[in-house]
């Protein structure tokens, strides 16, 4: 893993003043890209907003990189929602995966103090003080203890205490970039503010990391670091080094088609044996959160953001993607409803519509469900569901909020593991984790 060398940050603003005051100097910046895009377009009528979006993308990111927490969090899923945002935010936000500026060592030090009451060179035998990662949330330090070689995660100052706060800063923006309308955003932000409440809480993370390592623990080719309770606290966690590379470092050393269908087994099978097996799953499937082990095997490295799926919406949902149930459209629109893609107030004709998108939007998506394997590196398949996603979010008939809260994150989590599997290429085994559910009419 190599150290980041993003240009480290002395301070972090943590109140509810200076952060908010972050949020209106970088509202200004955009207001004036939007006066320099619009002057210019006066004399080229021609011109599109690439220059406008690459301006704006790289003063929000640099706002919310500084910042850090929930607001660089909510850029961060953004970005693996190829569908939601131009390509420069896309590009820009993907930074936030890897490589946010990290916090410098005499704040890592202040942080210690708060929580152990002493140094971290006090509790173990060697601490790296410059960060080998820095993302929305926290950053990584090299340790030592007793020979062992330790991973310490610590989160930035003020981040668990401002997730409420920035999140109503950054919804103007996310007006802005998304175009949702205000109910829609609303039931998003209400969703995103829930999972980081958790995701902010490391004991909490410390708690499901051993709880769903263990559960996990028989999957062939999956690994997980050995997590440490007593070295851990609210704001620093404390777990075995796994050595490896990310994906993208992985795929730049031109793996072999054999290499990448294992760590592609893996991923999958590791995401369905949760989603039908725990009924739970980790919801965050950025590249950051993995490595790829020496010996060809993938390392799970963060259980912070987990995502628990009730059974009202279980059973209809995976329903939809598993059985037989489109072959009856009265049981398909029964689910829809369940699942409020259609809702009480549509009128016959909103409902012959919505019926017709949704039955061909899950179609495409359960496409890797149907056989007994599929292969991702598939491009068509790709160009297809993105190029749905793409038509459908430019339909006003989908301004309106449609669907429960709970699709927000399963959605993220599918999408997120089919685009890693894209990136990998890898032909997988499909039928190894199937859906408990039955056929209509069994």
């Amino acid at each position: 893993m190599s150290d980041n060398t993003a240009k480290e940050q002395n301070s972090i603003p943590t109140s509810k003043v200076e952060r908010s005051a972050k949020f209106v100097k970088t509202g200004f910046k955009i207001g004036g890209n939007y006066i320099k895009h619009y002057s210019k377009k006066l004399f080229n009528p021609e011109m599109d907003k690439s220059e406008l979006n690459e301006d704006n993308a790289t003063d929000i990111y640099q706002s919310l990189s500084e910042l850090k927490g929930s607001a660089l969090k909510v850029a961060q899923m953004l970005s693996m929602d190829k569908n939601l945002l131009p390509q420069a935010y896309v590009d820009k936000f993907t930074q936030s995966q890897y490589n946010a500026p990290p916090l410098s060592g005499p704040l890592i030090v202040q942080t210690f103090k708060k929580y152990f009451g002493k140094e971290p060179g006090q509790i173990y035998d060697k601490f790296n003080i410059r960060s080998t990662n820095a993302a929305s949330i926290g950053q990584v330090h090299q340790a030592e203890l007793k020979g062992k070689k330790l991973a310490i995660k610590i989160q930035y100052p003020g981040v668990g205490d401002s997730i409420s706060s920035d999140l109503k800063l950054i919804k103007p923006f996310a007006f802005r970039m998304l175009g949702m309308s205000e109910k829609e955003l609303n039931i998003y932000m209400m969703e995103v503010e829930e999972r980081l409440l958790e995701e902010t809480d490391y004991e909490l993370e410390v708690r499901r990391s051993i709880e769903f390592s263990e559960a996990c623990a028989n999957l062939n080719n999956v690994v997980f670091p050995k997590y440490y309770p007593e070295l851990s606290s609210k704001r620093i966690i404390t777990m075995d080094w796994l050595q490896g590379k990310h994906l993208r470092e992985f795929l730049a050393t031109n793996p072999s088609q054999e290499l990448r269908d294992q760590i592609g087994q893996a991923l999958w099978d590791f995401y369905n044996f949760q989603q039908h097996e725990l009924r739970a799953v980790h919801a965050d499937p950025h590249p950051g959160n993995f490595m790829i082990t020496p010996d060809g095997k993938l390392g799970v490295i963060d259980f912070g953001c987990i995502k628990v799926m009730p059974e009202d919406f279980y059973y209809p949902f995976f329903a939809l993607t598993s059985t037989n149930l489109f072959e009856s459209k009265e049981d398909t629109i029964k689910a829809f409803r369940k699942l409020e893609m259609i809702l009480p107030n549509d009128t016959p004709a909103q409902i012959e519509f919505y019926y017709t998108m949704f039955k061909q939007m899950i179609g495409l998506f359960a496409k890797p469900y149907i056989t007994n394997e599929f292969d991702f590196g598939e491009k068509a398949f790709f160009d297809e569901l993105f190029g749905f996603g793409e038509k459908v979010s430019k339909m006003p008939e989908f301004k309106q909020a449609r669907g429960v809260k709970h699709f927000i994150y399963v959605n993220r989590t599918n999408f997120g593991l089919y685009n890693i599997l894209h990136e990998l290429k890898a032909k997988v085994k499909t039928d190894t984790y199937k859906p408990h559910v039955e056929a209509v009419g069994t």
